[in-house]
């Protein structure tokens, strides 16, 4: 989809702030109600916006931890790695899984509590479908964490 201003206009203000009412966003941008609702709807069927969400505080919500856990498989088996995919789909702690090339199958970040809290995910891990081997990077601190695409 070939983008104008009006339309990098709306998709930088709503990536800044998503719950701006269409209101508030066409007089931001400078366009009618109807205009930008319209644009806004066209961006959305196109699949450029890929949803909406609630950007929670890690630390607030009681997991102020980063851990990046690399994931090597037994087999890179087709039916493998997607029993793995689902699988780790379904830990709670998991907030993101990359399949990977390289030395590794999958990057995980994983958010925990602390160390003890980790322990316990990690077991969940190691007992996920075909994994081999668990290695663990614990972040020290956050520099910056960034939502927002130029486009």
């Amino acid at each position: 989809m070939k983008l104008d201003a009006h339309d990098r206009a709306i998709v930088s203000t709503l990536q800044e702030e998503g719950r701006l009412s269409n209101v508030e966003l066409a007089a931001r941008v400078g366009l009618s109600e109807s205009a930008t609702l319209r644009r806004v709807k066209n961006l959305e069927d196109s699949g450029l916006v890929d949803g909406y969400a609630m950007i929670l505080n890690q630390a607030a919500a009681g997991k102020p931890g980063n851990v990046f856990v690399s994931i090597s498989l037994e087999s890179q088996q087709k039916e493998r790695l997607a029993r793995f995919e689902e699988a780790v789909s379904s830990v709670a702690e998991v907030m993101e899984c990359y399949l990977m090339g390289g030395d590794v199958d999958y990057l995980l970040r994983v958010i925990v509590g602390g160390g003890p809290d980790y322990e316990r995910v990690h077991h969940k891990l190691t007992a996920l479908p075909g994994v081999a081997r668990v290695h663990s990077a614990f972040s020290l601190r956050t520099v910056f964490k960034k939502t927002k695409i130029e486009v």
